[in-house]
């Protein structure tokens, strides 16, 4: 699976990602609304196996995102199928990104999400899309609003209050 947009290749995670996802996990500020940095080359390692699991099992799950003039991998992102309930929805698909601060406010999100979308409404022939982000994210519910999610209510995320967002197949810009 490979994706090109513009500027980046979006392909699925590979054992040898471990050191980019490591700088991407383990830096407090990419973490501040998602838990705990990780600690550890090991912690990423294992993080990808469950990622490569998912592809296995469900079918999708958050891809490397490569920025193609630098080959670097700058963040993930992708469709995630929900097997836990969250905010009461189970067996859906959720759209997650993050991204190594450096590359943030350079339209990268979007155009990575914008590809997830196409992917999932198109290929993946689903009617909705669902995403989620702590309050507080102001740069991730600005990046969801703009993509055409409406923000359908707030719900409590282990403590953490969340908003909620859907985006329909017909909606999708």
């Amino acid at each position: 699976m490979k994706i090109e947009t513009q500027r980046l290749i979006l392909r699925e995670l590979e054992d040898t990602d471990f050191e980019r996802m490591f700088l991407l996990d383990s830096d407090p500020e990419v973490m501040k609304y998602l838990g705990t940095p990780v600690t550890s080359v090991d912690e990423s390692k294992e993080i990808i196996k469950m990622i490569r699991k998912q592809y296995k099992e469900n079918g999708v799950g958050r891809w490397a995102v490569i920025e193609k003039e630098s080959g670097l991998l700058i963040g993930w992102c992708g469709l995630k199928l929900l097997k836990e309930p969250i905010n009461g929805h189970v067996e859906t698909l959720d759209l997650g990104y993050r991204f190594i601060p450096e590359f943030w406010g350079k339209g990268y999100a979007w155009e990575a999400a914008k590809a997830t979308l196409d992917y999932g409404f198109n290929e993946l022939k689903a009617d909705t899309i669902y995403a989620y982000a702590d309050a507080g994210n102001s740069g991730s519910n600005y990046i969801l609003t703009k993509m055409g999610f409406e923000n359908t209510g707030e719900f409590d995320d282990s403590g953490v209050k969340c908003f909620w967002y859907e985006l329909k197949r017909e909606k999708n810009i």
